[in-house]
């Protein structure tokens, strides 16, 4: 394989997860986007004092709404630097509401055969619902509280249409194992020629 594999998706859908077990089976490297992007935001002027400044004054969302340019720069940078390789893309660098920026992270991965988005089900109001419930666990483990705009912003990535358009193929992951999945996965892409 010579491409690269784009997992996109909401925050608790299982990208790394799923990006970790590809790479090893694949022998590539993995690529998570959200591990490499200060290095690209500081590229267009990300400035951490003003993001601490913001998060201070509009909270989690304010910050997030700071991202987005840095975001779309991001996936525009990694997708030119990095080659062979599974890339998970954080969350937010697959659903925007600047069509400018839509339209430029949909240029990046134009060229790019596997994009995939992972969600649990077909059904939407079971998608919120299952990965919302591991997100929510995920927050109890590591700040010991569920944060409800958290969990509404991730209930928005679920149902955002960017993903959707933004893939060649979305994969569900209800009732599969992470094996599985990664076998279905690796299916399609040999279907496709990969």
């Amino acid at each position: 394989m010579k491409s690269i594999i784009v997992l996109i998706g909401p925050m608790s859908v299982g990208k790394s997860t799923l990006a970790k077990k590809l790479a090893k089976k694949l022998g590539v490297p993995r690529v998570e986007l959200d591990e490499v992007r200060q290095r690209f935001y500081s590229e267009i002027g990300y400035d951490e004092k003003h993001a601490s400044a913001i998060v201070g004054e509009e909270g989690m969302i304010g910050l997030l709404k700071y991202w987005k340019p840095g975001e779309a720069h991001a996936v525009e940078r990694a997708l030119e630097e990095y080659k062979n390789c599974v890339m998970d893309f954080g969350a937010g660098h697959s659903v925007y509401e600047d069509p400018e920026l839509f339209q430029r992270v949909e240029k990046a991965l134009k060229p790019h055969k596997f994009v995939i988005q992972i969600l649990p089900s077909p059904d939407i109001d079971r998608s919120v619902e299952i990965v919302n419930k591991r997100f929510s666990e995920l927050l109890i483990s590591e700040v010991g509280k569920i944060d409800d705009e958290l969990l509404l912003l991730n209930e928005h990535f679920v149902r955002h249409p960017s993903n959707g358009l933004l893939a060649k193929k979305t994969i569900y992951t209800e009732g599969k194992s992470a094996k599985a999945t990664v076998q279905e996965i690796l299916e399609w892409i040999e279907e496709q020629g990969g």
